[in-house]
C-alpha cells in the first residue's frame, strides 16, 4: 500500500436507499462524484460495489459515518459500520470511518446552488455528500500528519 499521503481513496455515503459513491487522492486533497448505488433498506448491490472496486482500484475505502450533532452514535451508525466491516471482509480492503454529520445538508446546498433539483428523493445527493466525507477526511489526515516532529515522532494532542 502508498505511503500516508499517496493514497487514492473510494468513499461510501451510507444509506438505507442510496449510497453515494466519490474518489479520491489523498496528495491532491480533493474528491469529485462517482455514482450513487441503489440499496434496499441498506443492503446494496454487493456486485455493484465489487465492480467499482475493481474498476477504481482504491488502496483505501472511507465510510461515513452519521453521528448525531452531539456526537453520539445514531441508530444508522451501527448499519454503517457494518457496510464497513463487509467491505473490508469481502475485499479484504482497509476502512476508514468518517465523522459525516451535516455532509447531506451540505450536499443539498450545494445541489441547489449550482441550479440542481430540489426533489432529492428523485435526484439524490447521495455522490457529492460522499465526496464531503472524502474531503473531510483528507483534511483530518493532513491535519494528523501535521502534528508529527521530525524523525516520524508524534505530538500527542488528543
Amino acid at each position: 500500500m502508498p505511503e500516508s499521503g499517496q493514497r487514492q481513496v473510494l468513499a461510501f455515503d451510507f444509506g438505507l436507499r442510496r449510497i453515494g459513491v466519490a474518489w479520491g487522492q489523498e496528495m491532491l486533497g480533493s474528491a469529485r462524484p462517482v455514482s450513487m448505488i441503489p440499496a434496499r433498506d441498506g443492503v446494496p448491490d454487493w456486485a455493484a460495489i465489487e465492480a467499482l472496486l475493481n474498476e477504481w482500484r482504491p488502496d483505501l475505502v472511507v465510510v461515513g459515518l452519521p453521528l448525531n450533532m452531539d456526537g453520539s452514535e445514531s441508530d444508522l451508525c451501527a448499519r454503517a459500520r457494518k457496510f464497513g466491516k463487509r467491505i473490508h471482509g469481502r475485499f479484504h480492503l482497509p476502512v476508514d470511518m468518517m465523522d459525516e454529520r451535516l455532509s447531506s445538508v451540505e450536499a443539498k446546498e450545494v445541489a441547489l446552488a449550482a441550479g440542481g433539483s430540489s426533489d432529492f428523493g428523485r435526484h439524490g445527493v447521495d455522490d457529492l455528500a460522499a465526496v464531503l466525507i472524502l474531503e473531510s477526511w483528507f483534511n483530518d489526515q493532513r491535519s494528523r500528519s501535521s502534528h508529527l516532529l521530525p524523525g516520524g515522532r508524534c505530538n500527542h494532542y488528543d
